[in-house]
């Protein structure tokens, strides 16, 4: 082979490359411009976002946050802001990465693998309601039951703005992530990693591990790791059935597939 015949060869290769590094960099830009769009929209609503989150405390009869270094607030402005601008500019996000991912996928990965898109922000969004409703003001009950008289001192509690707000952002982000276990599973069966045999042979290492991530995540009160002990091992169940009814599908197209042949 010619020098001239190497590199027209190495050329052609590397045209797909550059190709597909073109298209990630478009795509990402698309990201980051929704992210800052989102951003900007967020950051001028903040405080009313902020005082949809503050909902929980002054139902739990808290009406005080208090913040003890000078950019505290502007900070914790800016992490709602932030936070608001994910959950908004997460449609447009995954659909991107989905613009990228899919047109080097056969139809049917891609009719097998858009369910799970859409279920991502479904699921994520169910179990950050079910934290903000039912889990924080459980919790918060709890921890703000400490106030009284303690050895003749007043014991009074003054959260922090700061402190606060990663509070219940690790109660969503926590309890979202983990509503998404079941499309996690079922990805990990479609990639050939994990099975539906495995995954009830590994049940009594679920409920564990299920009982530990609640404990790590939720406030020392047993109704707050209940309350996400218990789902978690319920999406786990709910996993393993939906790998059965995709293995009989896919069966059934084997099936009709040799049958043709």
């Amino acid at each position: 082979m010619s020098d001239t015949e190497h590199l027209d060869e190495v050329d052609a290769s590397r045209a797909p490359l550059l190709d597909h590094l073109i298209e990630l960099r478009r795509r990402l830009l698309y990201c980051i411009a929704a992210l800052a769009v989102a951003f900007a929209i967020s950051f001028y609503f903040a405080d009313r976002i902020f005082a949809f989150l503050v909902q929980p405390l002054l139902r739990a009869g808290q009406g005080t946050v208090i913040y003890t270094e000078i950019f505290e607030a502007f900070f914790v402005q800016v992490k709602v802001a932030f936070f608001a601008a994910m959950m908004i500019a997460f449609p447009i996000i995954a659909n991107q990465l989905w613009q990228f991912v899919a047109p080097g996928l056969y139809r049917k990965e891609r009719r097998a693998l858009l369910p799970f898109l859409f279920a991502t922000p479904l699921l994520f969004a169910l179990g950050a309601a079910l934290a903000y409703y039912v889990a924080i003001p459980m919790a918060l009950h709890f921890l703000l039951g400490f106030d009284g008289v303690v050895g003749g001192v007043k014991r009074e509690a003054l959260p922090a703005i700061g402190n606060y707000l990663s509070f219940i952002m690790q109660f969503l982000f926590g309890f979202g992530l983990s509503f998404l276990l079941p499309v996690l599973l079922m990805l990990l069966e479609r990639a050939g990693i994990v099975s539906r045999q495995g995954l009830i042979k590994a049940r009594r290492y679920a409920i564990v591990g299920a009982t530990a991530i609640a404990a790590v995540l939720t406030p020392p009160d047993l109704m707050s790791q209940v309350l996400l002990a218990v789902p978690l091992i319920l999406l786990y169940e709910l996993a393993i059935i939906g790998i059965w009814f995709t293995e009989r599908r896919r069966a059934r197209e084997g099936a009709t597939l040799r049958a043709e042949d």
